[in-house]
């Protein structure tokens, strides 16, 4: 037979009643069970209580949480938390759940395999035919500049407006979120400002910085400024040791870049565009152009229609 804690006990109290020492009770249940027997410590721990006045050899019920409380139960209404709040801490899933914090690492990190990562900043969420747009663009820069080898990289600038904000940003730890093993790594478009921020247009090329130009009282980016003020600036900065330097342009294709204006310019200044992939307003726009013009071409071929019936039944009398 199998002998348990309180088959030990029990060996432990008549030993205790029939006054041998500690010792010689730890001794004598040594010689006769080797290493099953209980420590010397649980022999003198027992003695105290029975010194004590205690009698019962069973284990006293305590009040509290039990042994283990990570259970099927505790674990899908831990994922169920996650699920309804990817940004909850521990000290929330603890206060609903009522467990430790030991059981609560081992619930997410064994048993739903979760981790909390920070969310990566996007301009835009694009479509699957916006992200190929963009990779052929690539792919088709790669093979004329010989992947990056060729001598024209050097001669290749690109810049963009964008607005300078101040806010208070939300902390690393704040953006952070709980992400399951079998998803993507989560992302969020870039939020809104506040009121309080300032247009600057700046400029690169390949051995770093070369402008950066201020748009002065918050004035809209037109053909006018972008014309007049922020590429003089940029260009006089790029040729001032070499004036008929060539210049390779890559910008986007915002209306200002791409005005007849800003054509005209870059014509008379020498500067060649490298060109750019669609950006998603323009996406949108060529799509509400194309559905302008379907919906066009269908009011023509419904007022054609009409009137070649009216025609027809003109000839046959009525």
């Amino acid at each position: 037979m199998e002998l348990n804690r309180e088959h030990f006990r029990a060996i432990i109290f008549h030993n205790f009643r029939r006054g041998l020492s500690r010792q010689e009770c730890f001794d004598e249940l040594n010689s006769l069970y080797s290493d099953k027997a209980p420590s010397y410590s649980t022999v003198k721990n027992w003695y105290n209580e029975f010194n004590r006045g205690r009698c019962s050899i069973q284990d006293e019920s305590r009040a509290g949480r039990p042994k283990s409380v990570v259970v099927p139960e505790k674990i899908n209404a831990a994922r169920e938390l996650i699920k309804q709040d990817r940004h909850v801490t521990y000290r929330e899933i603890e206060a609903s759940l009522d467990i430790s914090m030991t059981s609560i690492n081992k619930i997410l990190h064994e048993h739903l395999s979760v981790k909390k990562i920070c969310s990566r900043w996007i301009p835009h969420n694009l479509t699957n035919a916006q992200k190929k747009a963009r990779v052929d663009w690539c792919m088709e820069m790669l093979e004329k500049y010989i992947q990056g080898t060729s001598k024209a990289v050097y001669n290749i600038y690109t810049g963009d407006e964008s607005w300078i904000y101040a806010y208070e940003p939300e902390t690393k730890q704040q953006s952070t979120v709980w992400v399951f093993q079998d998803e993507a790594k989560p992302t969020k478009v870039v939020r809104g400002r506040s009121t309080s921020k300032q247009m600057i247009a700046c400029f690169f090329g390949i051995n770093g910085h070369v402008a950066t130009v201020v748009l002065e009282q918050r004035r809209t980016v037109n053909s006018e400024w972008y014309t007049t003020i922020c590429l003089p600036v940029v260009i006089g900065e790029i040729r001032k040791k070499q004036k008929n330097r060539r210049i390779i342009l890559h910008h986007d294709n915002a209306s200002s870049h791409t005005s007849t204006q800003t054509k005209a310019f870059l014509t008379e200044r020498k500067i060649e565009l490298m060109g750019h992939p669609p950006m998603v307003n323009d996406y949108e726009e060529n799509k509400k152009a194309n559905t302008e013009y379907i919906n066009e071409v269908e009011t023509i071929n419904y007022n054609t229609n009409s009137i070649n019936e009216e025609n027809i039944s003109a000839k046959l009398g009525g």
